[in-house]
């Protein structure tokens, strides 16, 4: 054999030998997924198109479809509350809720009458309360709300919920307001063509959609004082604790005081415990990836990822957070 035909042979037989070994661990790594899992097409309930919910479990349902070799895909939906709706009823294997939602959920109070049968996988990050309006409003406070047109949140939303408890908090008729009840993206353009006077929104920050807005429309925060952040804790589920948006965020000038809630991820409680391993197992993985291209999955964190509560911890949860303590 001339020395260029045993180059071309050496040649293919390392090809040949790259493809097994790819084959093998593309293998190993699909059958490294517990046997629970089934040939369904899996869903995660995420929401709006514009926001995070919907950014994240995208980016969630791409990696748990490579890593683990199954068929999952993210779900625009109205939010935390259809996200619970959803999960408890098998519609979606995981979905992201507000704290005080999920609460609700398990208690079956305020918009579920009667207790959800989900549990926790994960503690996510906070979310805060955003009450938007355009740079030029004359509106400075939420009691200059009533009587305007103003976005409270799309149906079986969280932000419905929370707009809910601040209005109340701030003395603010509910009924004095005209409520759309659009979604994200809906406000967005309607605030855009100064067709609502503001809108409410509950998500991670920055949230993609409202800093977009900022770069062609000024907004501005209306501030949520500290004192009625204590007065919906005590009324609810204190799930609620006062925070603030930084200078430079959506081009702000000054930071604005509002009010943040923490975010979890949840399933069924009768999803199996292996699935939920695998789910968190791939979580945790490709967290830093994930955070390229959506910055609030940087926040997840395995110390802080147990305090769910009042939600439990879904039990393949707790062996998988065990499992990385010992």
């Amino acid at each position: 054999m001339s020395g260029r035909a045993s180059r071309r042979a050496w040649w293919r037989r390392g090809v040949a030998t790259a493809l097994v070994l790819l084959l093998a661990a593309t293998s190993s790594a699909c059958s490294a997924r517990s046997t629970e899992w089934n040939d369904s097409a899996y869903e995660i309930a995420g929401g709006g198109s514009n926001g995070v919910y919907y950014a994240y479990g995208d980016e969630l349902a791409r990696e748990l479809s490579e890593s683990l070799g199954i068929r999952v895909s993210a779900a625009e939906t109205a939010g935390s509350v259809d996200n619970l709706l959803r999960v408890s009823s098998g519609e979606a294997l995981l979905g992201f809720a507000q704290g005080d939602a999920a609460a609700d959920a398990v208690a079956g109070v305020g918009a579920f009458d009667e207790p959800m049968p989900v549990q926790a996988v994960a503690r996510l990050y906070d979310e805060y309360l955003h009450v938007v309006v355009r740079a030029d409003s004359d509106i400075a406070a939420l009691g200059d709300l009533a009587g305007r047109t103003v976005s409270l949140g799309a149906e079986n939303s969280g932000v419905n919920v929370i707009a809910a408890r601040a209005l109340d908090a701030a003395d603010v008729d509910v009924a004095t307001i005209t409520d759309p009840r659009l979604d994200l993206g809906e406000s967005i353009s309607a605030l855009e063509r100064s067709e609502i006077d503001g809108f409410f929104w509950v998500g991670g920050i920055p949230t993609p959609g409202i800093a977009e807005l900022a770069t062609t429309t000024p907004v501005r925060l209306v501030p949520i004082e500290q004192t009625w952040v204590t007065a919906i804790n005590a009324r609810y589920s204190d799930a609620y604790r006062p925070s603030d948006f930084p200078v430079g965020l959506y081009g702000l000038d000054e930071s604005a005081p509002t009010m943040a809630v923490p975010n979890y991820l949840v399933t069924s409680s009768d999803t199996p415990d292996g699935v939920v391993r695998d789910v968190l197992t791939s979580l945790f993985t490709v967290r830093t990836d994930i955070a390229q291209r959506v910055p609030v999955a940087s926040l997840l964190d395995r110390r802080q990822a147990i305090f769910t509560g009042p939600v439990d911890l879904h039990p393949g949860a707790v062996e998988y957070y065990r499992d990385q303590r010992d």
